[in-house]
């Protein structure tokens, strides 16, 4: 099977904007099963979710795309329900900003199925989770935007360094052999924000 991560308009895909809605939307059963295997720090296989959907692989594939844009979508969806509790959680004022990017990294980092899948896989995660192309990347961008003041010119780029921070800090083992720890994070945070007024 191809292992392509270009972004690509996949039945999951519209199932999950809500564009085909069914009784039973078999590519969402195979988002939802892949989401709660990830959740419980197991390995997303391709084979064994086949099976227990009681379906071939080729149509396993034919509704997601391939391995690789499934777990986008899984830790995709994961990523933006924990922004959602965050920002709604959160009391507001001085600090909103920091505080919300610093509990999204310290869930990401604790997360067993990030935890698992860095340990196990993590070349792929970190090219998966930081290419422009597979479509991770830029919806992370826009999420961190909107807790951006929207008067600020350098919104975007603003973002843009945010979520390089978080990729830098999740992803440290990786890069420099070093044990990631979300503290070392917030000054860089602080830094970057410290022109905002929200």
């Amino acid at each position: 099977m191809s292992s392509a991560t270009t972004t690509t308009n996949t039945p999951l895909r519209r199932q999950l904007a809500g564009e085909e809605v069914g009784r039973r939307p078999a590519a969402l059963d195979a988002f939802l099963l892949a989401r709660r295997k990830f959740l419980a720090g197991e390995r997303v296989d391709m084979t064994s979710l086949a099976a227990e959907l009681g379906v071939n692989r080729v149509t396993l594939y034919r509704w997601v795309g391939s391995r690789e844009q499934l777990l986008v979508e899984v830790v995709w969806s994961l990523a933006r329900r924990t922004l959602d509790d965050l920002v709604a959680a959160d009391r507001g004022g001085p600090g909103r900003q920091v505080r919300i990017l610093m509990a999204f990294l310290e869930a990401t980092l604790a997360h067993p199925g990030m935890q698992r899948w860095l340990s196990e896989e993590g070349e792929s995660a970190m090219r998966l989770l930081t290419r422009h192309d597979t479509d991770f990347q830029p919806r992370l961008i826009a999420a961190v935007e909107e807790l951006i003041d929207p008067a600020d010119p350098d919104r975007r780029e603003v973002a843009y360094a945010l979520v390089r921070v978080i990729e830098s800090y999740t992803y440290l083992d990786l890069i420099t052999g070093e044990r990631p720890e979300a503290g070392r994070a917030e000054p860089i945070f602080r830094r970057l924000l410290q022109t905002q007024r929200l």
